[in-house]
């Protein structure tokens, strides 16, 4: 089967552009619509499109002010949620299955809440996190850390403003412990630190503080009521945001929650069999059952 890309821009309704890209087959099918993490990075999800593809259409994007989605202004998590809309609409999709990662598991979370009636599925990767769980993360972090590094990452991020080397270098040391094998780890991170950028540290930001000022936890019985009947947690078990939280918020949404063993925060990147696996047994279950109605 050949499967075909096309990209191109959407106008939103305050003027930004959108750059977004579709990898699939040429029959009209139930899509995919995968939202990347950051807050404030470009997209990085084009690995794993391809494991699905050949199920169903996959459209992903560069959320606003990343990667080839310009924009200055100001960030809000409510209009994040107005572009998901926007960029259905202009993909002529009324109902997509959304896979989320990191930060994107947070965003289909408040979009289903939004728009229940525009998701068919969803697939939580490694989020959303709940409860009091940046204190066991940063514990995790600087125990997978050096005191040389703890002290390296503080400096870098105080600086204010870095060079180009410097900026590599924080990202390097930010993310080499969201993996389950340092030796790996570290190459991941430098690859990573090379090519998600720029990072939109504003967009970061003020995302950030409106997400911690309305944190997802006081919105878990809504949540509950609005997700599509087929909704999956999905987890590394290295990751060093604690498994826990997540197995609580399964718990709390009645949602069947999957631990990937030797996998971190990117388990497709040590275990990409089990992730395809998962994953496609989650879109071609739900494909099957748009079929069946």
């Amino acid at each position: 089967m050949t499967l075909v890309q096309t990209q191109g821009f959407a106008l939103m309704s305050d003027e930004a552009q959108l750059h977004w890209v579709a990898l699939r087959d040429t029959a009209r099918q139930l899509p995919v619509v995968m939202l990347h993490g950051g807050p404030g990075l470009p997209d990085y999800l084009g690995d794993i499109a391809p494991m699905v593809a050949d199920l169903a259409p996959v459209y992903r994007y560069d959320q606003r002010g990343t990667g080839r989605s310009p924009w200055d202004g100001h960030h809000s998590l409510a209009r994040h949620i107005t572009d998901l809309a926007e960029l259905l609409d202009t993909w002529d999709v009324p109902k997509a299955v959304l896979i989320g990662h990191s930060y994107g598991t947070d965003l289909a979370s408040r979009f289903c809440m939004t728009h229940p009636d525009r998701v068919a599925a969803t697939l939580l990767m490694c989020g959303p996190f709940v409860g009091d769980w940046r204190s066991g993360y940063r514990a995790e972090r600087d125990h997978r850390m050096s005191t040389v590094q703890q002290e390296r990452l503080s400096l870098l991020r105080e600086l204010p403003s870095r060079t180009e080397e410097q900026e590599v270098e924080l990202l390097t040391l930010a993310w080499f412990t969201d993996h389950a094998y340092p030796e790996h780890g570290w190459c991941w991170a430098a690859q990573s630190a090379q090519r998600r950028r720029p990072v939109n540290w504003v967009m970061n930001d003020e995302l950030g503080k409106q997400g911690r000022a309305d944190p997802l936890d006081q919105h878990l019985a809504e949540l509950h009521a609005r997700l599509p009947r087929r909704a999956e947690i999905l987890a590394g078990v290295d990751d060093p945001r604690p498994v826990s939280a997540l197995e609580s918020l399964a718990s709390r949404l009645n949602l069947p929650l999957t631990r990937i063993e030797g996998a971190g925060h990117e388990p497709w990147l040590e275990q990409p069999d089990a992730v395809r696996a998962h994953l496609r047994r989650f879109v071609q279950g739900t494909v099957r059952a748009k079929l069946q109605m």
